[in-house]
């Protein structure tokens, strides 16, 4: 049953979440400057979430931390989750679909893992997206997750340091991987509807079983870990930049894309939703202000 596996993954998940949290808050606390200034720094609020099976017993829950209206980020959280149970038949019928050994025959799953979304005040910050999991079934386990970025005002150095810590970052766990996982992201952070992607790419993994968990945990952690210092330089140096009606309009409407495509095509979006988590959780990625043209 890998309960010790599970065990540590959760544990690492709480623990990564723990660490970006405080980061997050004291970037709200040194920032003073700028129209919202003189507000107090916003703190994240936090609340439980449980996940109940289909007969009404428990079936795990975790953690929702959201800011809201703060000097930096407008709206930004951090979720952590344990859950188990049965998947019910439309999730089960999907998993299969996806290879997932032994979700044809035995719907018993358990899932742990952290997931991020921030949207910021300064139009010239970009917006951004962390999550790595863990995922158990009689038959199978597997790890996944990545983080990518999604500026409205673009800036080439930005980008060239956010793929450059991942990359770096990856480097451990073979000089093709930081390639293959950018591929990976380009395509699953496409809209199709749009013809492009929804903000400059990243890293994405789904269903990574090497057959050596070990390694793969490592890998999953480093993903976790390039995250901070990939983003929080690029939110030091643009947000003390002015900005102008026309720029935080341009954001509005880039929020558009995101909340397109994490109600049309994410995966995650659609697994939390039909295995009964709590939704506000489940929805907690969604811009708090949005505009279409």
């Amino acid at each position: 049953m890998m309960e010790s596996e599970k065990g540590r993954a959760s544990a690492w998940f709480r623990d990564l979440r723990d660490e970006i949290v405080a980061a997050f808050e004291g970037l709200e606390a040194s920032h003073d400057t700028g129209p919202l200034s003189d507000a107090a720094p916003a703190r994240f609020e936090v609340t439980e979430t449980r996940r109940s099976s289909e007969d009404g017993s428990d079936a795990g829950g975790g953690l929702m931390s959201v800011m809201r209206g703060g000097r930096v980020f407008e709206k930004v959280g951090v979720n952590v989750s344990t859950v188990y149970g049965t998947l019910g038949p439309a999730a089960q019928k999907a998993m299969a679909a996806r290879g997932v050994p032994g979700m044809d025959s035995d719907p018993r799953f358990w899932a742990s893992g952290i997931s991020l979304v921030a949207h910021m005040q300064n139009p010239h910050v970009p917006a951004v997206h962390m999550n790595t999991r863990m995922f158990w079934t009689p038959g199978a386990w597997w790890f996944g997750g990545g983080s990518d970025l999604n500026p409205c005002i673009e800036y080439a150095e930005d980008t060239r340091h956010f793929h450059a810590t991942q990359q770096a970052h990856l480097a451990p766990h073979g000089e093709d991987l930081y390639g293959e996982l950018k591929a990976w992201a380009d395509e699953y952070f496409y809209i199709p509807h749009r013809n492009r992607a929804r903000g400059v790419g990243g890293i994405f993994m789904d269903d990574r079983n090497s057959g050596d968990w070990e390694a793969d945990f490592a890998l999953t952690q480093d993903i976790g870990r390039a995250f901070l210092p990939a983003f929080v330089p690029l939110v030091e140096r643009r947000r003390v930049m002015p900005w102008s009606e026309e720029d935080k309009e341009a954001q509005l409407v880039h929020r558009g894309l995101y909340a397109e495509y994490n109600l049309v095509y994410d995966r995650g979006t659609k697994f939390g939703l039909a295995t009964g988590h709590d939704a506000n959780a489940v929805l907690m990625s969604l811009p708090p202000m949005a505009k279409w043209i």
